[in-house]
């Protein structure tokens, strides 16, 4: 899933610099660049950001002082000239701090990091999302990050999860609006996966917990769209 981020540096020259690296970076999307921390906290109110790339050393107000400005701030990768900052920087609670100039790998590994704290975000907020479905006459919760795939069986449509497979009368049409579309894609007439458990796929078929299902050739394009914004 690709991650929104900013740039705030006063010098244009850097700037550019981080630019070019996060445009070359496919988990990332770079939606703003701002040369005071003033701009940036004002486009912060207004925008979704999950990553900031921070420079310290600004006039009037730096880096540091922005970071104390922000009541729930998103990641920060701290960038500076100077070794001097790098313990003060891990008390703000920062992602990582990378030194001037920046090197593309140590650019990398700073992402990496971040991208992990990122996944583990959403992954405990999508832990706790849930739908209930009427089954066998009773109502069942389920968890929608345990469902695998969904299944069309003439009046009704089977849940597969890990622990079972879950049977109530539906339509697909009916259940797809139930499913957030960001996470869930109808790949064929007959089958919704759960776009984080598809492990890979081809013209025909998409590979889930080792199971091939079939892919309708329409469908192709759109799922690989969808998992790359995953």
């Amino acid at each position: 899933m690709r991650m929104n981020c900013i740039i705030v540096d006063d010098s244009s020259i850097q700037r550019m610099s981080v630019a070019r690296l996060i445009r070359n970076h496919p988990m990332l999307n770079l939606i703003a660049e701002y040369s005071n921390a003033i701009e940036a906290k004002n486009g912060l109110k207004n925008q979704k950001v999950d990553l900031i790339f921070l420079d310290i050393e600004m006039p009037v107000v730096n880096g540091f002082d922005l970071l104390e400005s922000l009541s729930d701030p998103p990641q920060v990768i701290l960038i500076t000239g100077s070794a001097d900052y790098a313990l003060k920087a891990f008390d703000y609670d920062v992602t990582d701090y990378l030194h001037k100039p920046i090197t593309q790998e140590r650019f990398e590994a700073s992402v990496k990091r971040a991208q992990e704290n990122y996944k583990l975000k959403i992954a405990s907020k999508e832990d706790d999302e849930h739908i209930f479905v009427k089954s066998n006459l009773k109502k069942r919760k389920v968890f929608l990050n345990e469902i695998n795939w969904v299944e069309a069986l003439g009046d009704y449509i089977k849940l597969v999860t890990d622990e079972a497979n879950i049977v109530i009368l539906s339509t697909m049409k009916s259940f797809e609006k139930e499913l957030p579309a960001e996470r869930f894609l109808r790949i064929h007439k007959s089958y919704i996966v759960n776009l984080d458990k598809v492990e890979k796929f081809n013209s025909k078929s998409v590979e889930v917990n080792g199971k091939k299902i079939p892919l309708s050739r329409n469908k192709k394009q759109e799922l690989s769209e969808a998992l790359s914004n995953f």
